[in-house]
């Protein structure tokens, strides 16, 4: 099996480059060569018993996707995008990167005879927008408020009609908030879910912009990472023409977030966030969805975590190396 991975740089496609290092297969099936792509050099996984190539590009740019996908890769996970807060900054670059580089990518692969991949794309439950229920129903409709969740919308509509028409094989997973994303801050509108705990447990002060009683579906990277290796192997005939899945996400709120970091790390831990309030965050934040019935997805085998222990045991175990480095 040969997989490609757009976005292979960034952190979620290095975990799962880093997974099929460590598996060797992919349903099954040995893998036999990786290539990771991305707009800065993405890193090589440790240990790989496959060949593995990175390559630095431009999705977007003429002429890339198609030598990209020349050697007709069995799988690609198309990760590739520009967070919320950067599409929502650089309106351009959003649609430049979320939707055309998503479009060349089809076009590509459309244009090679006999040639079908699975195509796994990650989406977002931003593709939904207020006004909405508590609790949001498989079924519900797609409304975003923001560039970026209309481009990841965009996405899902071109690879669902592509599938249906026999040029690929997609699936489209919409990924709950990632929690807790290690390294530094990024540009995307919802990273002081991950702030508020990476920070004071590195003994680093942060900002929350939002109030406490915010509630939002979170996923650890590790359960994203097996959310993007069961939709590679899944059978999509159960799918139908209905290629978009929302994935389990705990529906956890900031405070009840602050509270299981108060439980591993201490009152020291908490007293290093800082509130600060943010109206353009707040306003983004507000159209985003609470919860979500994610029944389907679950019938398919999909699993999520159920408390946010859980999810920060996830950080504690594959980030700080099994310790809690904060005193009490």
């Amino acid at each position: 099996m040969r997989i490609l991975v757009t976005g292979g740089g960034g952190m979620i496609g290095r975990k799962l480059a880093e997974r099929l290092a460590r598996d060797g297969t992919l349903g099954g099936t040995p893998i036999a060569a990786l290539e990771l792509v991305d707009v800065a050099p993405p890193v090589e996984p440790a240990g790989a018993s496959f060949a593995v190539a990175t390559r630095v590009a431009d999705l977007a740019d003429a002429g890339v996707a198609a030598a990209l996908v020349a050697g007709r890769p069995d799988v690609v996970f198309h990760l590739a995008a520009i967070p919320s807060g950067g599409a929502e900054a650089d309106l351009l670059g959003g649609y430049r990167a979320n939707l055309d580089g998503t479009r060349f990518l089809a076009e590509a692969i459309r244009d090679l005879d006999g040639y079908v991949p699975r195509v796994v794309f990650s989406s977002t439950i931003a593709v939904f927008g207020a006004p909405f229920p508590d609790v949001i129903p498989d079924d519900f409709h797609l409304t975003p408020l923001t560039s970026y969740g209309s481009q990841k919308a965009m996405g899902e509509l071109l690879l669902t009609d592509l599938s249906r028409r026999g040029y690929l094989d997609a699936v489209a997973i919409r990924l709950p908030t990632i929690c807790v994303r290690p390294g530094t801050p990024n540009a995307a509108a919802s990273g002081f879910f991950s702030n508020i705990v990476r920070e004071p447990l590195a003994g680093r002060e942060t900002v929350l912009p939002v109030r406490d009683d915010v509630r939002h579906p979170l996923a650890s990277p590790r359960a994203a990472v097996d959310y993007l290796v069961h939709a590679a192997t899944l059978d999509t005939a159960l799918l139908g023409d209905r290629r978009a899945l929302t994935m389990p996400g705990l529906s956890v709120t900031v405070a009840e977030q602050i509270e299981a970091l108060r439980e591993l790390a201490g009152d020291g831990a908490v007293a290093l966030i800082r509130r600060e309030h943010d109206p353009v965050i707040a306003r983004i934040v507000a159209g985003w969805p609470r919860a979500f019935a994610t029944d389907r997805a679950a019938e398919l085998g999909f699993r999520g975590e159920t408390t946010f222990a859980e999810i920060l045991a996830v950080h504690v175990q594959d980030e700080l190396g099994g310790l809690v480095p904060t005193a009490r």
